[in-house]
């Protein structure tokens, strides 16, 4: 038996925080159920047509869930919404701020609806405050929480390559859900989740804000490098390599010095004998550091920070990470049925064999419309009349 089986979650859900969030439920056996919008769908099926004609993002997100198209502003569409939820578990919702409020459905007329509800909003900033009716995108997000200051270079602030606000938002939007199921279980009664992107990534940027806000001083854009620990990063090796690794403690740093860069008294020099001052005099030690490692391979260094229990690795680009032998070694990939196809799918970490997976094909728009329809009661000229008025 899945963890979740039994456990039936509607989904209000579009892009990427709430599809996050309830793809790791139906992962674990929830009865996920999508709604989206009639004809068009969820609108980031429509991001790119890379993996076989389909978006990454809508791939990455939506295994193991039921679509259903669903006009929600209509009558009708409120109705069988109201009809949903009565026996649901879980509602999770990020449509535009106030939406859902607008449509005739805060949170006290959800309980009246079904009091044992769990209801999960997620927005950029939560549902009270100046900011609670203000627009919010990954990228808004990432420069409001502070995340923008401090990624980046001395030049130029660099957003991350992933989603990092939307993904934060999704993962406390899973655990609270899961904290919530625990505690419904002994109260009998649902509850409401708030989660705000902003808190969310905020919540991860614990350490520079501690830094700056008792350190008095920023933390500089450093690139790959380390704003607060040297050595922590890319240096260039023989052949124009190079290697990433980070020194963490002072055992580290003498076994460096030793073994590495041969010179077992700069372990010592006062200048660097340790992170803070390492830190401090970088401009002094860097062209140490970079005049003994531009002597060796790559291979040749990997193999003598791994030998001297030093963190490293290269770079790999998103194919060699697909290809990685660890992984591979882990048997972490398993196939997964989608409308263009079989695909390859990264086991969710908490997982050891796809046995442990709920595990169903992507869903096309409204693929499982007709059959939630009828589960509802609704008869064939019902739902007949309910494509044709383009209420699903």
């Amino acid at each position: 038996m899945l963890p979740l089986e039994g456990i039936k979650v509607i989904s209000l859900e579009q892009a990427v925080a709430a599809p996050f969030a309830s793809r790791q439920l139906a992962d674990l056996g929830a009865r996920v159920i999508k709604i989206e919008r009639p004809g068009s769908g969820d609108f980031a099926r429509d991001y790119d047509e890379t993996v076989n004609g389909m978006s990454s993002h809508f791939v990455w997100l939506n295994r193991s869930k039921e679509s259903l198209t669903l006009n929600i502003k209509s009558d009708d569409g409120k109705k069988i919404f109201k009809e949903l939820l009565s026996d649901a578990d879980v509602l999770i919702q990020n449509l535009a701020p106030g939406a859902v409020e607008r449509l005739g459905f805060d949170n006290e007329e959800l309980h009246a609806i079904n009091d044992q509800l769990i209801i999960c909003h997620i927005s950029g900033y939560g549902s009270e405050g100046a900011y609670a009716k203000k627009k919010a995108y990954d990228l808004i997000i990432q420069a409001d929480s502070g995340l923008l200051s401090i990624t980046g270079t001395d030049d130029f602030p660099s957003k991350t390559g992933i989603s990092v606000a939307d993904i934060a938002a999704g993962m406390y939007a899973y655990s609270g859900v899961l904290s919530s199921l625990i505690k419904r279980s002994k109260t009998k009664k649902g509850t409401v989740l708030d989660i705000s992107m902003l808190e969310a990534l905020g919540e991860w940027m614990g350490y520079p804000m501690y830094y700056s806000v008792y350190g008095e001083k920023q933390p500089k854009r450093t690139g790959a490098e380390h704003a607060t620990i040297y050595p922590y990063g890319p240096f260039p090796v023989k052949y124009d390599d190079m290697v990433f690794f980070a020194i963490q403690n002072e055992r580290e740093w003498k076994n460096f010095c030793e073994h590495i860069l041969e010179d077992p008294e700069l372990a010592t020099d006062e200048r660097f004998s340790m992170n803070s001052r390492r830190v401090n005099n970088k401009e002094q030690l860097q062209p140490i550091i970079e005049n003994a490692l531009t002597k060796k391979s790559a291979d040749e260094l990997l193999s003598l920070l791994e030998e001297n229990k030093i963190a490293n690795a290269q770079l790999n680009t998103m194919k060699q990470f697909f290809e990685h032998p660890q992984l591979m070694k882990r048997n972490r990939w398993f196939d997964m049925e989608t409308p263009v196809g079989p695909i390859k799918s990264l086991l969710p970490p908490t997982l050891q064999t796809k046995d442990e997976l709920n595990l169903t094909p992507i869903p096309e728009v409204g693929e499982q419309s007709e059959p939630i329809l009828q589960e509802l009661g609704w008869d064939g000229e019902q739902i007949k009349q309910l494509r044709n008025n383009h209420i699903i």
